[in-house]
């Protein structure tokens, strides 16, 4: 069955991005194709809680964790409330269902030593791919830009004389991110080399392959995954940990956590407030070191 009309309600009305409106719509037809394979039929429109819960059952069962199941559950459920909205259906058939339990993941963030070890002390290749792979560790670290958002940007995202890095994140709200001298120099070394490319399917795009294609989600982790397990022995080395990095350093250097939220993007100050526990245990390092009642 077709799910258009609710996709271009995604993208057009409550703004999502094309990834997220891709993965819906994923979402969407494994559910189709598993109720036709188990009740003849692929109209989940007209489906009841016990066909869902057997999909989620079996979801549980295939080893996803539940939290991707959560993922998957909410997705059907986007749709259900479309078709209310539409008048398509009288019932939500996922109205009285209860998320799975997840258990909550202590993100643990790189330390300033290992960031300084990969940025200072490791040897880049001084070529396309090497400076490339710099400016990619350098621009999470000094941004906390999302991995997405990295892929996504253009050549226009860039302002060199004024510094700033002009990011579309989730739901296409636009920032303005400040930019540190030592990574306007890496971006010029970059764009140097990127021009020497022979063939640029992606022009408009900031970060390419040596193809000229735009970079990808996979090739984006594998060099953070790289190059951070050179130096660092934590098991999680991704991305998002790079993100997790920055907001944790500059709250441990006393940033404001409305700017830092600003800075990742974050629509509440909830979401930012996650990376604060990794301060919280810095300060109390500061307070016992520093109280006259500490024992020393």
């Amino acid at each position: 069955m077709s799910f258009k009309s609710f996709t271009d309600y995604l993208r057009l009305e409550k703004n999502y991005s094309a990834l997220t409106v891709n993965a819906y719509q994923n979402d969407l037809e494994n559910f189709s194709a598993f109720i036709k394979t188990e009740y003849g039929t692929h109209t989940i429109n007209k489906v009841n809680y016990p066909q869902i819960r057997q999909w989620i059952v079996s979801l549980v069962e295939s080893g996803l964790t539940n939290r991707s199941v959560n993922r998957k559950i909410s997705a059907l459920s986007t749709y259900y409330k479309f078709l209310l909205k539409i008048d398509d259906i009288k019932v939500n058939p996922l109205a009285k269902h209860k998320a799975l339990k997840t258990s909550k993941k202590i993100q643990v963030p790189f330390s300033e030593d290992e960031i300084m070890k990969v940025l200072n002390d490791m040897q880049f290749d001084d070529d396309f791919e090497g400076i490339r792979n710099k400016l990619i560790i350098e621009l999470f670290y000094t941004t906390g830009i999302r991995r997405i958002e990295l892929i996504e940007l253009k050549l226009s995202s860039i302002d060199l004389d004024n510094k700033t890095l002009k990011v579309l994140g989730k739901r296409n709200k636009e920032r303005i991110v400040p930019l540190l001298n030592s990574v306007t120099q890496t971006i010029r070394q970059y764009l140097t080399s990127r021009h020497k490319l022979e063939h640029m399917a992606d022009a408009d795009k900031l970060f390419l392959t040596e193809k000229g294609v735009k970079i990808y989600e996979t090739l984006v982790y594998r060099i953070i995954n790289d190059y951070f397990s050179l130096a660092s022995s934590k098991v999680k080395k991704s991305p998002h940990i790079l993100r997790h990095s920055f907001a944790t350093h500059l709250l441990n250097q006393g940033a404001d956590l409305n700017a830092v939220k600003e800075l990742l993007g974050h629509s509440s100050l909830a979401s930012t407030q996650v990376y604060t526990h990794n301060s919280i245990a810095e300060l109390k390092k500061v307070h016992v070191k520093a109280h006259p009642r500490s024992e020393k």
